[in-house]
């Protein structure tokens, strides 16, 4: 995820990454970053730019660490590089810091160094957003709209399988194979009673989980 008010700098960042192998996502604001990862994108790094309109960089970096409980691996993008903006950085929980003018050879060593540390640590996000869900992978707790909402084992690990999917379809048998793998006599109706409950919990959100007719169902997290 490149965030980035110049355009001309995220467009540069695109190409060259998407030549070396990467998929990109823009985003012109800290806001429309936030609401992205929140609406379900995982990126495995940020190139992120501290001078932004409105949120900052660094308290972009800061709410992903401390409210969201997001472990992303942060480069910052700056033309700042006095030594306090580096603390700074670093105790936003940045993992880098790349000075502007950079060049882009530069860029793309420290992403796969950064990322190459990230999936030696086994770094994962502890939350996953969707929209106003919130599931935390640690404490096993679900929110929607900030309110926790209580689930069983099951509805947890289904809800849990789609969030983490978002637009695959599960069909009945993969959720009784995943889930189900040491009771033997498990109908097709008892995982339509589970996704029904879990709608019910979900509230508004309730159409996130999407019944495909004659597949199974996904959670389609963009109609």
């Amino acid at each position: 995820m490149i965030v980035d008010d110049e355009a001309d700098i995220r467009e540069i960042l695109s190409f060259n990454l998407s030549a070396a192998g990467y998929e990109t996502v823009e985003c012109e604001t800290a806001e429309e970053a936030l609401a992205q990862i929140r609406k379900g994108i995982s990126p495995d790094l940020v190139l992120l730019d501290i001078m932004l309109p409105g949120m900052s960089g660094f308290k972009l970096a800061d709410t992903l660490r401390k409210v969201d409980q997001c472990n992303v691996p942060i480069i910052f993008l700056t033309a700042r590089s006095s030594e306090n903006d580096l603390l700074t950085g670093f105790s936003a929980g940045g993992d880098d810091y790349i000075c502007k003018p950079f060049s882009i050879n530069e860029v793309i060593a420290r992403v796969k160094a950064v990322l190459k540390r990230s999936s030696a640590s086994g770094s994962q996000p502890s939350v996953i957003w969707l929209k106003g869900i919130s599931i935390d992978l640690q404490s096993k707790n679900v929110t929607v709209d900030g309110a926790p909402v209580p689930f069983s084992r099951k509805e947890y690990d289904i809800l849990l399988l789609l969030a983490s999917n978002p637009g695959k379809i599960f069909s009945r048998t993969d959720f009784i194979r995943e889930l189900w793998k040491d009771a033997p006599y498990v109908m097709d109706r008892t995982v339509d009673v589970h996704i029904a409950r879990i709608r019910s919990k979900l509230g508004q959100y309730r159409d996130l989980i999407v019944n495909r007719a004659g597949f199974g169902y996904s959670m389609e997290v963009n109609e």
